[in-house]
């Protein structure tokens, strides 16, 4: 089952019949609503979402482009990767390939027909779910975890979580039996966190009990014998 946050989009819209036919047309998804830039940066911050419907004509500028273009740009800004579907009035071509060349994923004119709305927005998300997924792998091949071959689910969450705690200053303990790998995602959290220096693995079964602590973290000459 897909996760419900890659189902969702911001639909900014500042008629507000037309933004509830919208939502409404769109209720496959999981939508919030906005009717100007400024909302819609707010909700855009608080829950970022993968697809944005958008007016270009907004206010203070509803019978121009300035607000919708500007707003553009800067969801552009916060996200690289989301996906703006453009939905104006202002169906000139010079509008539509200004959206697109500024970033915009696609560009309808009003009206707009329902069914293909919904088309283009489920491969919006279709498509922002593949670059997820090749940034993802692509993560994975760059360091140790890249090494790691399984299609095993339980696996797999390990891995999304050692990426997720990599970015964190926090120390990890990794937990396992003899022989499950617990090396190899200890190098992949080291190379993923970009940690200086590097990364050594030490058999501590191997060092005896009362040299464990001197063997890591040094000793003073004459602490004991042939020290």
């Amino acid at each position: 089952m897909a996760d419900p946050r890659t189902l969702s989009l911001l639909i900014v819209e500042d008629d507000l019949a037309l933004q509830r036919q919208l939502k409404w047309s769109l209720d496959r998804f999981e939508s919030q609503t906005a009717a100007d830039a400024n909302a819609a940066l707010q909700a855009f911050r608080r829950h970022p979402t993968p697809v944005v419907t958008m007016d270009l004509g907004l206010p203070p500028d509803q019978d121009g482009t300035t607000e919708g273009f500007r707003l553009l740009e800067q969801l552009l800004e916060m996200d690289p990767y989301v996906k703006v579907i453009v939905l104006t009035g202002q169906n000139d071509q010079s509008n539509a390939l200004r959206a697109i060349r500024l970033g915009a994923y696609d560009f309808l004119a009003k009206p707009v027909d329902p069914d293909v709305l919904a088309l283009c927005v489920e491969r919006a998300l279709r498509l922002r779910e593949l670059q997820e997924e090749n940034r993802r792998l692509a993560m994975q091949g760059e360091g140790a975890l890249g090494q790691l071959i399984t299609r095993d689910p339980g696996m797999q969450r390990i891995c999304r979580t050692i990426e997720k705690v990599a970015r964190a200053d926090a120390t990890v303990l990794l937990l396992g039996e003899s022989g499950t790998g617990k090396e190899v995602l200890a190098q992949g959290l080291h190379e993923a966190a970009g940690r200086a220096g590097r990364f050594v693995a030490i058999n501590c079964a191997a060092i005896p009990e009362n040299l464990l602590e001197s063997e890591l973290f040094g000793h003073e000459k004459g602490a004991f014998t042939g020290a």
